[in-house]
């Protein structure tokens, strides 16, 4: 996912990648496809990400940036005993690990994330000179006639 800019083009080649990529490797849309789906919102100094992180131990999240890119990985383990006998398995186990490229507008050096109730909600802070500014505008002054 891209926080940079919106090329129609690229989403549709991104959505059409996604689901060869789905249907390639058997991913259904509840499997490790879309084990941690993720809103954004771009808010007046910020942009916050919520992922949904349900069952997820929060010892086992964790959140880096380099070079520009954000990663949240976090981990579900098997929660059954040795003489269960499973016989459905919709929950995804194991590691999951999911990738935001940031802007260069992002300051990715104040980046915060909490985790309440299986949500991971990650706050990135937009860098002064990127936000929204009002330009004053200055009334022209008659304009003198040369004589040559």
């Amino acid at each position: 996912m891209l926080l940079t800019s919106i090329d129609p083009f690229i989403q549709e080649f991104d959505r059409q990648f996604d689901r060869l990529a789905r249907k390639s490797f058997g991913w259904g849309e509840s499997d490790a496809g879309r084990a941690m789906p993720l809103d954004g919102v771009r808010r007046k100094d910020d942009v916050l990400l919520k992922f949904d992180l349900p069952g997820i131990d929060p010892d086992s999240i964790e959140v880096t940036v380099d070079r520009g890119v954000l990663s949240v990985s976090a981990g579900r383990e098997e929660e059954y005993e040795q003489d269960d006998r499973l016989f459905v398995r919709e929950r995804p186990m194991g590691t999951f690990t999911r990738r935001v490229y940031l802007s260069e507008h992002l300051d990715s050096e104040k980046v915060d994330a909490a985790y309440s109730n299986g949500v991971l909600a990650v706050r990135i802070p937009v860098i002064e000179r990127a936000k929204p500014r009002k330009v004053e505008i200055h009334k022209a002054e008659e304009v003198k006639s040369i004589k040559a």
